[in-house]
């Protein structure tokens, strides 16, 4: 197994690798290795972060990193929830993204070239290189600035979605190719690594003997994962015109103080500060004026994660989750009624407008009968 092998997983030869390896998947999950630890993570920061890099890269061995890929598919097609797979698959192209540009900057000098992969790798990898064409040079230190790609390979990779410069009709066409920068050819490289990370997701892993066992044996780590992503459809997003912070539960309330405060917010209290925030109505883009300037761009990050064009794809976890993690704290009367952070917000909130509403009808009608006096 070589370390390019464990860098792009999807490649051909990284799975050619993970087969002719004396490793059965089975086995590892059996016996807890490293690698089923490595898979888990992948997972989870897959879904909260929309990366798929170690939280500690050098804890890893390259066979344990590799090993991690099928275990972290295996895991996904358990965990059974809502456009898992899409963010699964987004964030691993992502992930093998950054570490596309890093390699074809560092070039052939790098004392790691050997763990790293070329443009030539990659466009053989999706069986690009007779459909890819680069323009001359600016210069040789820098490399082409543009490439021609022929019109199949540009419409099956590229999506109008990306903008109208994307679109057939707005692009330079010549002997059936499509002029593209060579940013845009990297554009490209990433949606081919995504589908191909996503093609044959979810799977069934039941079904059979063997399965059912690999299954069971994961099932403490795919319950985790469900608690804490907590299926969208478990909670209805909360909408509100203006978002009252004093409307928050306590516990939410908490995380909120340590974000401004500059603690350090474990990974599951950073998952739920801004999945709440979404599902109340935040754009990801202003989840940084509520948690202060330390954990701003992280926490802006998650939160792009977690929304999509309808709202929060994964509803902050349940009271039940929180409790486990120790997030609950500070519980007041409200928090007896309900099972949910949203909900209490919603309760909360209904609660006040009801409120305001009464103050509002009484003032009404005192106006009217000092009026109807004078």
């Amino acid at each position: 197994m070589r370390p390019l092998h464990a860098r792009y997983p999807f490649f051909a030869a990284a799975r050619d690798a993970v087969e002719s390896a004396d490793v059965a998947i089975a086995t590892l999950v059996a016996e807890d290795a490293p690698a089923v630890e490595r898979g888990v993570e992948r997972v989870e920061r897959a879904l909260m972060e929309g990366t798929v890099e170690a939280e500690s890269p050098y804890t890893w061995d390259t066979e344990s990193e590799l090993l991690s890929y099928p275990i972290s598919r295996i895991i996904v097609s358990l965990v059974e929830t809502p456009a898992a797979v899409d963010k699964y698959a987004r964030a691993e192209a992502d992930t093998a993204y950054e570490r596309m540009l890093a390699d074809f900057d560092a070039g052939d000098d790098d004392i790691n070239s050997d763990a790293r992969a070329s443009l030539d790798d990659f466009l053989r990898e999706f069986g690009l290189s007779d459909a890819v064409r680069a323009e001359r040079a600016e210069s040789r230190r820098r490399g082409p600035a543009h490439y021609w790609v022929d019109v199949g390979p540009y419409l099956t990779y590229s999506d109008t979605d990306w903008g109208d410069d994307w679109r057939l009709v707005n692009r330079a066409l010549a002997d059936g190719a499509v002029r593209v920068a060579r940013e845009e050819l990297y554009a490209l490289l990433r949606e081919a690594t995504r589908r191909r990370v996503a093609d044959g997701l979810p799977f069934s892993v039941r079904g059979s003997d063997a399965g059912d066992q690999l299954a069971s044996a994961l099932q403490p780590h795919v319950e985790r994962l469900r608690n804490l992503l907590s299926d969208r459809g478990a909670v209805n997003v909360v909408y509100t015109e203006s978002v009252d912070a004093d409307h928050f539960p306590p516990c939410i309330s908490a995380l909120v103080t340590q974000a401004q405060a500059g603690d350090d917010l474990a990974n599951e209290a950073a998952f739920t500060l801004a999945a709440f925030l979404v599902g109340v109505g935040f754009d990801p883009g202003e989840v940084g004026s509520v948690v202060g300037e330390t954990h701003a761009e992280a926490l802006e990050t998650r939160a792009t994660v977690l929304a999509d064009s309808s709202g929060s794809q994964y509803a902050p976890p349940t009271c039940e989750t929180m409790q486990a993690y120790d997030l609950c704290v500070n519980r007041d009367d409200r928090c007896d009624t309900i099972s949910h952070p949203l909900r209490y917000f919603e309760s909360a909130t209904a609660d006040a407008t009801a409120d305001a509403t009464a103050d509002a009808t009484a003032d009404a009608t005192a106006d009217a009968a000092t009026n109807e006096r004078t």
